[in-house]
């Protein structure tokens, strides 16, 4: 059996797959089938469709319209230091599409303010917090890598 924890800004999740391929959530059996690399089918019947994409340590997951971003936690390992306070950074390579906030402009929690194109989905980089946007590091037919800051937000 395999089990990792999974971790974001709200909480922790141990993830555990048996030989035969069962996941579980914490302790909760979860059907999940993989359909080809990088997509799983989740729940039961036709399910829920996601995609899944990693690089090192870091993983994401757009599950209904949503992009959830998650670091592996291994056994002894030490917690990673997160973005630079009030930075949005790309979660994966991608392009960018659109961005709909300009310097100064008045942010809520949970508004869009940039759009990335990566794996033939749209990934909208979302304000963590509220506040003002400080400094743009992006514009349209951009390419950008993980890690690179897209906004800065006060």
């Amino acid at each position: 059996m395999r089990t990792v924890i999974l971790r974001d800004d709200q909480r922790e999740r141990r993830v555990s797959i048996d030989d035969n391929g069962r996941v579980s959530v914490d302790d909760v059996p979860i059907p999940a089938i993989d359909l080809s690399p990088g997509v799983v089918r989740v729940g039961d019947g036709p399910g829920r469709l996601a995609w899944v994409a990693a690089a090192g340590d870091v993983r994401w997951v757009h599950l209904d319209g949503e992009v959830y971003e998650f670091e592996v936690e291994r056994a002894g390992a030490r917690r990673r230091k997160g973005a630079a306070h009030g930075s949005l950074s790309a979660p994966m390579p991608g392009t960018v599409v659109r961005v709909d906030v300009a310097p100064g402009a008045t942010v809520r929690r949970g508004d869009t303010l940039v759009i990335l194109e990566a794996m033939k989905m749209e990934l909208p980089i979302r304000a963590t917090s509220d506040g003002v946007v400080k400094a743009l590091h992006c514009r349209p037919g951009d390419l950008v890598q993980p890690g690179v800051p897209l906004v800065d937000v006060e």
